[in-house]
């Protein structure tokens, strides 16, 4: 018998709930990957990414796999053994990005700071001081493990003064706050389709600068990775569409219908849906005595940590959230790992009911187990920024 597949509200860290549209451009007939139509799929895909990651970089394409795979896509590519990069490191992606890189033969120059906290720039400064000839500066602009928001300008400033190039993980900001490549000055840019941009898991959206294509025909060695070299993809997704590999074509029309979603809605009323219903979302559970984690200046809207309530038990709560609501939420990883729960609002699950249902669902949970915590509390703070989006900080 077929398992049945129940529905849920993605709230979460990703995967998020992806729109009717999505899900129904997916069910569009397969063609083949070389065909005159697919391409054009794929010429129009390219055009919205370069909107939605605003830029006019001509290298702006969709990896196969997750946003994983665009981080090794960017270091594979830029990183030969021996190069230098500095990389600031305050949560588990920036741990990932120094151990992907490191698997190139790089020397990982690694900057840290708290988890909950941001990189800041004087750290980078200091490190670019302290270490001649480095290749590249990298950094998670938003941090899917603690909810931080990373300032990206001042760092981006520096690498360019030095030669360096600047990239950058956008897998949970793309679509849901501003990345703005061109005028940040980002070399290479990668992101996800399951987080803002609402589509399923399996394709990373990323977008190369001149600067880096000029530094891929300056590599000495074979890119280590057959299958994400850019020398041949980019030949695949470019005029020529020289055959690389098979593509996933039903992950490409559910993109394209993502980024068709986003970009009718219009980027900034987008930013500003996340913004409001993340501020909501936050003035709910701190009315209900519940602590942020990420530090206050630098929380994303979009993806919210939050301290599990002493004496309350992580996956219990996590499970009468599936089974009682059909709301899944996300728990903590690495050092803070059963200590915080991870929130997302993610593109198509970013909606005032979902903020209204949750805040309800927590407070009648966390009431049973024993916290302390007036009734309606959540709901009328998140009501009141809703009413008054002017008060947010």
């Amino acid at each position: 018998m077929d398992t049945y597949v129940p529905q849920r509200i993605l709230l979460g860290p990703g995967p998020s709930d992806c729109h009717p549209e999505v899900l129904k451009a997916m069910a569009s007939p397969l063609i083949g990957h070389l065909d005159p139509v697919f391409l054009e799929y794929m010429n129009e895909t390219m055009e919205r990414l370069r909107r939605v990651f605003q830029t006019g970089h001509s290298l702006t394409l969709a990896m196969p796999g997750t946003g994983s795979a665009g981080m090794e896509t960017v270091f594979v590519n830029a990183l030969e053994p021996g190069d230098k990069v500095v990389i600031g490191i305050a949560g588990a992606f920036g741990e990932r990005m120094a151990d992907v890189a490191s698997r190139t033969g790089a020397e990982v120059i690694p900057v840290r700071a708290p988890w909950g906290g941001i990189v800041e720039p004087e750290q980078i400064r200091s490190a670019l001081r302290s270490h001649s000839g480095v290749k590249a500066v990298a950094l998670v602009h938003a941090e899917t493990s603690t909810g931080v928001w990373q300032p990206l300008e001042e760092i981006g400033g520096m690498a360019r003064d030095c030669g360096a190039l600047f990239i950058v993980d956008a897998v949970t900001s793309l679509g849901g706050v501003p990345v703005r490549v061109d005028e940040v000055g980002i070399d290479a840019c990668y992101s996800g389709t399951q987080k803002c941009l609402g589509a399923p898991p399996g394709l990373s959206p990323a977008t190369f600068s001149p600067r880096f294509e000029e530094m891929l025909e300056r590599r000495t060695k074979k890119v280590q990775s057959w299958y994400l070299d850019l020398t041949m993809v980019r030949q695949y997704w470019g005029q020529e569409r020289f055959y690389h590999h098979t593509a996933p074509i039903t992950m490409v029309y559910a993109l394209h219908r993502a980024l068709g979603v986003l970009l009718e809605e219009g980027l900034d009323a987008a930013f500003r849906r996340h913004l409001v219903n993340g501020r909501a979302l936050q003035a709910g559970l701190e009315a209900m005595g519940l602590r942020l984690f990420a530090e206050e200046g630098h929380r994303l809207p979009q993806l919210t940590s939050v301290w599990i309530p002493d004496g309350v038990e992580d996956a219990a709560v996590r499970a009468r959230l599936l089974k009682e609501y059909g709301i899944e939420i996300g728990g903590g990883l690495g050092e803070v790992k059963g200590r915080v729960w991870r929130i997302g609002l993610l593109g198509h699950s970013s909606r005032r009911r979902n903020v209204f249902l949750l805040l309800s669902a927590l407070e009648q949970i966390l009431g049973e187990a024993g916290c302390r915590t007036e009734p309606g509390a959540g709901c009328a703070a998140a009501e009141a920024v809703y009413r008054n989006p002017a008060i947010i900080r």
